[in-house]
């Protein structure tokens, strides 16, 4: 005889909404077609959903901030502040790293597309990945531009700024 399905357990997993249903369903061992179909009968609603990520969010948050218990005095503000800002910068520095990564891939497309000579034959394959590279490009300097906060109101003016003297420049040519 097959074992009952904990139903329970389903649509507390189901309503928090953090797994998939098709993970759901092979942790139980049963179809996701029978969790739907459950579902739809006892009106269950993937609810829960934002409530869990942002209490997860608060949760790491604290976890970054918390003392182990043997700290003989309350942590200051300051150093509370001192220890976000180090876990924030290391992930801003590591995205930098992660950056610096693919312009230099970008750069190699670049360059051997600069060197390849464009034939009947491949003229097809030049164009997308001369659009691969150019999506590439852009999609780098998005994240540059992010990870070193030139994204500011006045960054952006810079860049429109920058941008409308190329326009002028162009049409005077």
């Amino acid at each position: 005889m097959a074992k009952q399905p904990d139903w329970e357990a389903i649509e507390s997993a189901y309503r928090a909404g953090s797994l998939s249903i098709r993970t759901i369903a092979d942790q139980h061992g049963i179809s996701d077609a029978a969790i739907r179909k459950h579902a739809k009968k006892h009106g269950w609603e993937r609810d829960l959903t934002e409530q869990v990520r942002q209490t997860t969010k608060s949760k790491l948050a604290r976890a970054e901030v918390r003392t182990d218990g043997s700290r003989e005095h309350p942590r200051t503000d300051a150093e509370i502040i001192e220890e976000a800002s180090d876990a924030a910068a290391a992930v801003v520095l590591a995205h930098r790293s992660g950056l610096a990564q693919w312009r230099g891939i970008a750069n190699k497309l670049c360059a051997a597309l600069a060197e390849m000579d464009v034939t009947e034959d491949n003229h097809d394959k030049f164009a997308r990945s001369l659009n691969a590279g150019v999506d590439a490009q852009l999609k780098v300097i998005k994240g540059e531009r992010q990870a070193y906060n030139l994204d500011t109101e006045e960054g952006d003016k810079t860049v429109s700024d920058l941008a409308a003297l190329m326009d002028e420049l162009s049409t005077e040519a």
